[in-house]
Order: C-alpha cells, then structure tokens, then sequence
C-alpha cells in the first residue's frame, strides 16, 4: 500500500485530495490546525489525522517524529497547506506578509527538510502554488511571491534531492471555489461576484477542488518520473 501525507487536508483541495487518494487505495494521513475539524475530516474520508501548523516548525519537527515512531514511509507529500491575505503590498502589514511567507514558503521547506529522512526512493513531492506566480493580480503581491519563492526553492532541491529519489513539481490552480476566499475576508455575495466576474474566461466560473486533483494525482504517481520543477496550470483560462 502506497502513503501519502498531505498538508491542509480538512479543506478544499486538499480534502478532496484526501478522498480521492483514500478512493485509490493509498494510506492517506492529513494535517491540519484545527483538531476538532481535523478528526471530523480524517473520519469521514478515512484518512489519518496528524495536528500540524504549517506555520510553526515545532510542529512540523513533532509531526516528523510521531511518523518515524510510526514506521512510516512516504511515497508522495502534497503541499497543500496555504494562506492568503489580500491587501495592497504598499500597506500590507508586517504580520501579514510574515505569516504568508511562514505558511506558504518556510513551511513548506520546512516539512521537506522534517520528512526527508521518511521519503521512499523514488517518491514525489507535489506543491500546491497558483496562478498567481504568473499572473498579476492587485492585493496579492506578497502571496505571489511566497508561492513564487518556493518554487525557486524547489529548483534547487530537484538537483539536490536528485540522488535521494525525490522529485518536486507544482500545481498552479486558478480562482478555485475554497474556503480561502472566506477566510480572507469574502462575503457571499462578494465570492459571486468574483464568480461573475469570470463569465469572460474560456470555463466561464470559478474551479473546483475537485478539478484540481487530476493534475495532483498525475504528479504522484509514477508517470510523472520524468518530470522536475513542471508546473501545471489549471486555471481555466485565467491567464490567457
């Protein structure tokens, strides 16, 4: 049986990662902040919950250890686990732009860094970036560069981690139907509108997770071997 631990996992693209792995037949465990909201999920998609901030490496090093205890091997590792927080870059407070960058790009290096020693060899990594690192958007300055600078970062581990096995690709969703709209601040009719707004673009709406998960799913498994610092685009359109 294969294992797969993915970040973020009680909500958008991540549960539905969660589910779909499960459906696979993987040995799928799932992090998330909430512990509450992280049992109920684990439950109900039959995955293993695991407490972790993306954002606090403590946590992150615990998480490691509780796995290595476990006799735990990882196949793939999907990170997930993201952040953001609209705002102009000329006014953006300090501690938003530090919580971004700690969620969305040390974090993430971070649980490279915590897993590395569980990784199979070959296994994947698969980062969840946006289309954001490509198309300039007001108010999201620093989310795009905290996407943009892990998958930098990844570049240079695809030749440092060459020898190890591990390979590391992105996916680059574009306006998808999650709860991050929700927690930056959105109201419903707000999140419509934006869905309205969309009416222009090739898919004419807003993704789903659901339809994020194809392109995960293709850089988990084998097929993918060949493929280092790929980054695919499924944005409906957006950036064209």
């Amino acid at each position: 049986m294969k294992t797969i631990l993915i970040t973020g996992g009680t909500s958008g693209i991540g549960a539905a990662c969660a589910s779909y792995f499960v459906q696979q037949g993987y040995r799928v465990y799932i992090t998330g902040r909430d512990l509450q909201r992280l049992n109920a999920v684990a439950a109900d998609v039959g995955a293993q919950p695991m407490l972790c901030d993306a954002a606090d490496g403590n946590q992150i090093t615990d998480m490691a250890r509780q796995l290595k205890q476990d006799n735990i091997r990882l196949d793939a590792l999907v990170l997930n686990a993201g952040v953001f927080y609209p705002a102009p870059a000329i006014s953006d407070s300090a501690d938003n732009i530090d919580l971004t960058l700690k969620t969305n790009f040390v974090g993430p290096l971070q649980t490279i860094q915590a897993l590395m020693p569980l990784m199979k060899n070959p296994s994947s990594i698969v980062y969840v970036s946006s289309i954001a690192v490509v198309k300039a958007a007001a108010s999201c300055a620093v989310y795009s560069a905290s996407k943009a600078a892990f998958e930098a970062a990844a570049r240079v581990m695809n030749l440092e981690l060459s020898d190890a096995g591990v390979r590391i690709n992105s996916v680059r969703p574009g306006i998808t139907r999650t709860e991050i709209q929700r927690k930056a601040g959105m109201t419903d009719a707000a999140i419509a509108q934006l869905n309205e707004s969309l009416a222009g673009i090739p898919l004419g709406r807003m993704l789903t997770p659901e339809e994020i998960v194809p392109s995960i799913a293709l850089l988990v498994n084998d097929s993918s071997l060949g493929m280092r610092s790929a980054a695919i685009e499924i944005d409906g359109g957006f950036a064209l």
